[in-house]
């Protein structure tokens, strides 16, 4: 294991933003990862464990404890089931298992970060989510002090979260086992509509699996969702607030704002989310609640190209992020009544 004392947290992060942690240890094997964090538990300190960097929002202050970098790797495809080492790069996940002709998450390429965060946030996009291929998550057991296996039906999927994130910091996920399709080298079936648009088919149809994945990587690059060093709207973390999902009463109380705000004829996005639950876009409220694309005089901005990506223009602070993102947050809320949530983690820091 690696270890550093007092160790700059920015550059581990996508937005560039944050203060050092008191100590960050680089561990390379999944016995390496559990030792390091028995050893700061056992010297009491707290614990803050680091992928990818893609969904962390990091206080300016840093983070008085240890830091535990997993950094792990290994890709194991026997037929169409895949184990993946946690610190392994999720893009490198995808390309592998398209070149081996397998679907299920063809459509989740370009999403930054590492594949043990994957079923902390049940990452999604683009009609996949990671839930609906996962078999079996290896993980850490702090409170039990003891690696354990979960099956699929134990992770508690739910939209955007899991059972990892409602009892945040328990686990720590070492490795991921999915369940994939051959399906002759095509992809899932195509559900999302601008995917379906963008690949010329109807919702349902198959396509060659390096095209959907092309496909999704070239929508992704036009809204600034795939990691380039010289392009500041993706110094972000991607989706910076969660899609709402209503309860029958709060969509209706919703629906009626917005037709006093926008017109009587206006109808939101919306999407059956489960019994009496209706889900709409963040982006939407976002832009339509007057945050347009590249919102913002600061160093701190909405992206360019996506309304839902906070961005960092390249000297911000973790207090400027926060600041605009409460702006866009009480501004929609004025504006429709409903609350954002953050999807990014917040450590040492509050929205």
């Amino acid at each position: 294991m690696d270890v550093l004392e007092n160790a700059p947290l920015a550059p581990l992060t996508t937005f560039r933003l944050g203060g050092p942690a008191r100590r960050l240890v680089t561990a390379g094997t999944d016995d390496e990862v559990v030792a390091a964090v028995r050893q700061a538990q056992g010297r009491g300190e707290p614990v803050l464990v680091v992928g990818g960097g893609s969904n962390l929002v990091v206080a300016d202050q840093g983070f008085e404890g240890t830091a535990v970098r997993v950094a792990s790797r290994g890709i194991t495809l026997d037929g169409a089931r895949v184990e993946v080492a946690a610190g392994e790069t999720w893009a490198r996940v995808v390309a592998a298992t398209v070149g081996a002709g397998l679907a299920g998450v063809e459509c989740l390429a370009g999403i930054p970060g590492s594949a043990g965060a994957t079923p902390i946030q049940n990452v999604g996009a683009y009609g996949q989510e990671v839930a609906g291929t996962i078999t079996e998550v290896v993980a850490y057991d702090r409170e039990r002090d003891e690696v354990v296996t979960l099956g699929n039906a134990d992770c508690g999927f739910s939209y955007r979260s899991s059972r990892f994130k409602e009892v945040a910091g328990r686990f720590v996920v070492l490795r991921v086992r999915f369940e994939l399709e051959d399906a002759g080298g095509l992809s899932g079936p195509v559900k999302y509509g601008e995917t379906a648009r963008a690949l010329g088919v109807e919702p349902g149809d198959r396509v060659p699996l390096g095209r959907a994945r092309d496909t999704v990587l070239a929508l992704r690059r036009g809204k600034g969702m795939v990691l380039d060093e010289s392009d500041h709207d993706t110094w972000s973390a991607g989706s910076f607030f969660t899609n709402p999902v209503l309860t029958a009463a709060e969509y209706d109380a919703f629906l009626g704002r917005v037709r006093t705000r926008l017109g009587a004829g206006t109808e939101p996005p919306a999407y059956p989310a489960g019994q009496d639950r209706t889900k709409t876009s963040a982006a939407w409220l976002i832009d339509k609640a007057g945050f347009g694309k590249g919102y913002g005089t600061g160093p701190a901005r909405i992206s360019t190209k996506h309304t839902l990506a906070l961005t960092n223009r390249g000297r911000a602070t973790t207090e400027d992020l926060l600041t605009l993102a409460r702006e866009v947050r009480d501004g929609v809320y004025e504006a429709f009544g409903v609350t954002l949530v953050n999807e990014p983690v917040m450590v040492g820091v509050e929205l």
